[in-house]
């Protein structure tokens, strides 16, 4: 287990990033990650042991979690680097909360192996990374690569992951809202560009294949396929179809606002859904 205890040099007048995903302290979007951002500020990585993927926005509440020194080569030298043993949201929270000297100015999680487009954001470890970051108040974005290749490469979405942290150091984010980056699987010469999307509305059409296992006992398999249901020219899935980055700013808050008034107007008197009895 590579073990790393450099010490965190953090200044006043650079910004502290944060660095973490779902994927596991070894992944290798990471590293490209943290290349990625090189001089932009003080890097720290705080990340998962083990993969997380598709892990959501669960938390460690029943088990101890503990954070390993780790060795994290940057190109410029070793990065301060702590493996946990919990889920992106515990990382980023710990992070914050205890492991570094003061509240990063920013977090980057990723970058993720395969995309994290569409209703993927509700799965994504990745995600809920840079989500629980916008939770407690701090500018967040993900970043997710579209391919779930081995030898994927990560280098145009390196280079798109520090314009996108460029671009909000400089002008911010609102409160409670993050950015869900996706990288087309294109060399960087052939990208378009970036467009801001919305989410695009899709569905996993999911299958459970049952097997046996040497006790003839039945377990399941979980496999499918995914739907896009959204024919919009806004979507991120469309963004990325056509060869551009895609940036989606999202939020926290699951209130279906426009709903409100509707619900509003149904008969929410408990009298009338269970009417007192009279002759008690």
């Amino acid at each position: 287990m590579p073990r790393n205890s450099i010490p965190l040099d953090v200044q006043p007048d650079r910004p502290l990033i944060l660095l973490s995903n779902d994927d596991g302290v070894d992944a290798n979007g990471l590293a490209a990650l943290a290349s990625a951002l090189t001089g932009l500020g003080t890097l720290a990585v705080v990340a998962p042991i083990q993969e997380q993927s598709a892990v959501g926005h669960s938390i460690t509440v029943r088990d101890p979690m503990r954070a390993h020194p780790w060795l994290f080569e940057g190109p410029e030298g070793p990065i301060w680097a702590r493996a946990v043993t919990g889920t992106p949201a515990d990382c980023v929270k710990l992070a914050s909360q205890k492991l570094l000297p003061r509240r990063p100015d920013l977090v980057v999680s990723g970058i993720n192996h395969g995309p994290n487009a569409a209703v993927n954001v509700i799965y994504s470890g990745t995600v809920s990374a840079a989500t629980e970051a916008a939770i407690l108040g701090i500018p967040s974005f993900a970043v997710s690569h579209c391919s779930w290749d081995p030898e994927v490469d990560f280098e145009a979405a390196g280079r798109y992951a520090r314009i996108v942290a460029g671009r909000i150091l400089e002008h911010g984010l609102p409160s409670g809202v993050l950015l869900n980056v996706n990288v087309p699987d294109q060399k960087m010469e052939h990208i378009r560009g970036i467009e801001v999307t919305r989410q695009a509305h899709a569905r996993w059409e999911e299958e459970f294949e049952e097997r046996r296992d040497p006790m003839n006992r039945p377990y399941y398999w979980l496999g499918g396929h995914f739907v896009n249901l959204d024919d919009g020219h806004d979507t991120d899935l469309h963004a990325i179809d056509q060869g551009y980055v895609s940036v989606t700013p999202i939020h926290y808050d699951l209130t279906a606002y426009k709903h409100l008034s509707r619900l509003e107007a149904w008969d929410w008197h408990v009298e009338s859904i269970n009417p007192v009895p009279t002759d008690i």
